[in-house]
């Protein structure tokens, strides 16, 4: 398959946890390699664990935090345990330094982040009149405004499925739905019986036209009676019920679409709780709390490690998933010293799991899963070189390298990746320890 047509197909956008489908455990053991993750078993056996624990609601004001070298999975961990938990759980990822360099206050931010990691799942049950059009007809007359216009005023709309029909007098509003929606004789429509809301379903598959080519979607004709009552289901976040209730009753909103200030009310959050909490008790809605996952935890400050201690207790919290890689080092903020950069009455509440480095075996594992992921073909020289490279200077170095390899292997004319071209790219690109050693060389030459 040509890479013209690959994009046709598909839209492809290779991320750096995309191939991580799950933490790979199976009956509670986890395997080498799977769903794309390689070693870390110990890591992987306590996530699979806290999964048990939220699946069970066992996780109340608590929190867990990811602690070991750069390079030693710890966003694919936290990437696993949301895929575990369900496809439409939500996840945020979040980095600690975006915390100040947003136009809000810091515990803003932290608290947007949270909300929109929580789901709300809705269920909606309305009458729609549903079928396929057997008849339409317009009445159309002057427009009460441009004399010149013609709009439609009224009309008879036939519906039928295959086990009733029925005729209906409309308005021109009604009219004037169906005719924007392009809805024509032979379509399967849905009509809300409240709002007078049209949905084209598709088309009938008794009334297609044979095409060579066509965009509209075949579908079956609708069985039993015409007025009935269907469920929707819309999944939003608690951010998205926010802003919607911070926009409500504001003039600039309906001038201009937006909102006078970015950071949302405490009372507006506290009204949409409260709807959630009703939505809830009477079974129209269900919550999917989702995993807010902060990165670089070590560059928070005192300030929001007292606002994460509080936020996990709340009732409507998100599962927490913090990482760092420092050891003792202070707390941002203050002069106190403190394991990872965080306050002890915080660490205290974490659930904290360990990764280790990767071992050379594991490496090579890693490198060929993503030179898969990518499209890459390596020789087998090529994968030994950059497992070389792993071990001797850094895992993620060598996958960087995947790339440019490839592109320089095209270059000479091949699909395949040669221990030549990574050590070409490997001159081209060079390594934290490359460019430290050329600093030092040279660090006369360098503004200081």
């Amino acid at each position: 398959m040509s890479v013209v047509e690959r994009r046709i197909r598909e839209f492809e956008r290779i991320g750096a946890h995309s191939h991580i489908r799950g933490l790979g455990v199976r009956d509670g053991r986890p395997l080498p390699v799977a769903d794309g993750l390689v070693g870390q078993i110990e890591a992987r056996k306590a996530a699979w664990i806290v999964v048990q624990m939220i699946k069970s609601g066992k996780m109340a004001g608590r929190a867990v935090l990811l602690v070991g070298p750069p390079g030693t999975g710890k966003t694919a961990l936290a990437v696993a345990i949301a895929r575990e938990l369900g496809e439409d759980t939500p996840f945020v990822a979040l980095s600690a330094s975006e915390v100040y360099s947003a136009e809000m206050k810091k515990t803003e931010v932290l608290m947007q982040a949270m909300r929109k990691a929580i789901g709300v799942r809705i269920h909606e049950f309305r009458r729609v009149y549903e079928g396929v059009v057997k008849k339409l007809e317009a009445r159309f007359d002057r427009h009460p405004y441009n004399p010149w216009q013609q709009v439609p005023v009224e009309g008879k709309l036939t519906l039928r499925t295959r086990d009733e029909e029925r005729t209906f007098s409309i308005d021109g509003s009604l009219v004037m739905e169906l005719l924007s929606k392009g809805v024509s004789e032979g379509d399967v429509v849905w009509i809300d019986e409240e709002t007078g809301r049209v949905y084209k379903v598709g088309r009938s598959k008794e009334a297609a036209t044979s095409y060579d080519l066509t965009s509209v979607r075949l579908v079956e004709t609708p069985s039993g009676p015409i007025l009935k009552e269907k469920e929707f289901v819309h999944t939003v976040t608690l951010h998205d019920l926010d802003v919607m209730h911070s926009r409500a009753g504001s003039i600039f909103s309906l001038l201009f679409g937006g909102r006078e200030e970015r950071e949302i009310p405490p009372e507006v959050r506290q009204r949409v709780d409260e709807t959630v909490k009703q939505w809830v008790d009477e079974g129209r809605a269900e919550l999917i709390p989702g995993v807010l996952f902060i990165d670089d935890v070590h560059m928070l400050d005192i300030e929001c490690f007292s606002f994460l201690s509080r936020a996990m207790e709340s009732e409507l919290a998100p599962i927490i998933i913090l990482a760092t890689n420092r050891g003792f080092t202070k707390i941002r903020g203050t002069d106190m010293v403190s394991p990872h950069g965080l306050p002890l009455d915080l660490l205290d509440r974490l659930l904290i799991i360990r990764t280790r480095p990767y071992t050379r075996e594991e490496i090579r594992e890693i490198l060929r899963i993503r030179a898969e992921e990518e499209g890459v073909k390596l020789s087998e020289e090529a994968l030994e070189e950059l497992t070389r490279i792993g071990s001797e200077r850094s895992l993620r170095y060598a996958v960087q390298l995947l790339t440019p390899a490839n592109i320089l292997a095209k270059q000479r004319g091949s699909g395949v990746i040669g221990p030549e071209d990574v050590k070409a790219a490997c001159e081209l690109f060079i390594s934290v320890n490359d460019s430290a050693e050329y600093l030092r060389k040279h660090e006369e030459a360098f503004l200081k």
